[in-house]
């Protein structure tokens, strides 16, 4: 069986989880690492006896690598990204695909020159069976049309020593943004790939509310879509324990996702039908209770998003997760973090220039000192936080 060659840039944690899937693997293997770290390279490279490289320009021209799988601080997506085109490298990138919206479409430009080249994102939550049906019944036209989206998604709970852990973490420099860049991603990604982009966002956060840091641990979005329906997206890195309620109200009824239960209240007719054509003053549609059968888990899901990636450059094939449709969740959240900055509506498509000048005038006028992390922290088995 042909077996991709696949270098992987960032050996931190999701760099090390990363090797640890393709370990599992049968159609790709690690050939090659780089990181800035040069201790860690000296040691992961001794111990694994995989080639290791400090300096990125001489992986791109040395490494023996046909793929990369970028898992540095966000900054650097797009950066290594566009350079792994230049060197003709497929290449699946962390999420977010960039910081802001201007870097993503750089990126996407760049990828655009190579079309033989396969371009994805980690975009690991589309695998959830659960997930996976909400999109099929969405698509299908099961639920009819959309009219309100509520999703509360306040379980992805952070710790200070979490944020104390690294440098660059819940940092305007050095991440970039905070629960809507690092946390949400994946939620974001998930609201547009079932409900497309909203054409309208306005939305409030709050920095550093539960959490010594400068970037949003809370926020609460309303959004409004082409066809009038509407949305309020709420999260947070500080409530425990946390909520993961995806509510969708439409014309043949209400589907909830939560506590790893589809529940579809199908209406016998439309809601559109029974109101027209009712006789009744204060009736509503009957509807039946409907209980979906779908896994709400899947602990191999960054795994199968890297054997996706290795099967679609072996086969000529798509890939499950094109990272250019990461620009829309970056969007989005970008959206929302400029409506709180700038305390207005924001209009989509966003000027990506606008957000690009105001990021940089939060990392100009930072003053934030990082503290070190008070106590050891402790080797922990990160797929407990999805």
């Amino acid at each position: 069986m042909r077996q991709v060659k696949v270098g992987i840039i960032g050996i931190g944690g999701m760099g090390t989880a990363h090797i640890n899937s393709i370990a599992s693997l049968e159609n790709c293997y690690v050939s090659a690492v780089c990181d800035i770290d040069a201790e860690k390279i000296k040691e992961f490279s001794a111990k694994n006896d995989i080639p290791g490289f400090v300096d990125s320009d001489k992986f791109f021209k040395e490494a023996d690598v046909e793929a990369v799988i970028i898992a540095t601080p966000h900054y650097f997506h797009n950066v290594y990204a566009e350079k792994a085109f230049e060197y003709g490298k497929h290449v699946l990138t962390e999420k977010p695909i960039a910081v802001h919206k201007a870097d993503a479409e750089s990126m996407i430009a760049a990828a655009a020159k190579h079309p033989e080249l396969k371009f994805a994102a980690m975009f690991n939550q589309r695998t959830i069976p659960a997930h996976r049906k909400i999109k099929q019944l969405i698509d299908s036209g099961e639920l009819g049309e959309i009219r309100r989206i509520n999703w509360i998604i306040t379980d992805w709970f952070r710790t200070e020593i979490y944020y104390a852990s690294g440098d660059w973490r819940a940092t305007w420099k050095g991440e970039g943004g905070g629960v809507l860049l690092n946390q949400c991603p994946h939620q974001l990604d998930l609201l547009q790939w079932f409900f497309g982009v909203p054409t309208k966002i306005r939305a409030n956060a709050s920095f550093g509310k539960y959490h010594k840091i400068e970037v949003e641990d809370e926020v609460t979005a309303f959004l409004e879509y082409p066809n009038g329906a509407t949305g309020v997206f709420i999260a947070s890195t500080g409530e425990a324990p946390g909520t993961n309620r995806l509510e969708i109200t439409a014309e043949r009824g209400r589907l909830v996702y939560e506590n790893g239960k589809i529940e579809f209240k199908r209406n016998e007719i439309s809601v559109s039908e029974f109101s027209a054509t009712t006789e009744q003053r204060f009736g509503t549609p009957a509807f039946w209770n409907v209980e979906i059968p779908a896994s709400s888990s899947n602990q191999f899901q960054h795994r199968d998003v890297i054997e996706d990636f290795a099967n679609a450059i072996i086969n000529d094939t798509q890939v499950m997760a094109p990272a250019p449709e990461g620009i829309n969740a970056l969007e989005i959240g970008n959206a929302m973090l400029l409506s709180a900055i700038k305390d207005k509506t924001i209009e989509l498509p966003m000027d990506s220039g606008e957000f690009a000048v105001e990021l940089q005038k939060l990392i100009d006028n930072s003053k934030f000192t990082k503290e070190a992390p008070a106590g050891t922290v402790a080797e922990e088995d990160f797929s407990t936080s999805f």
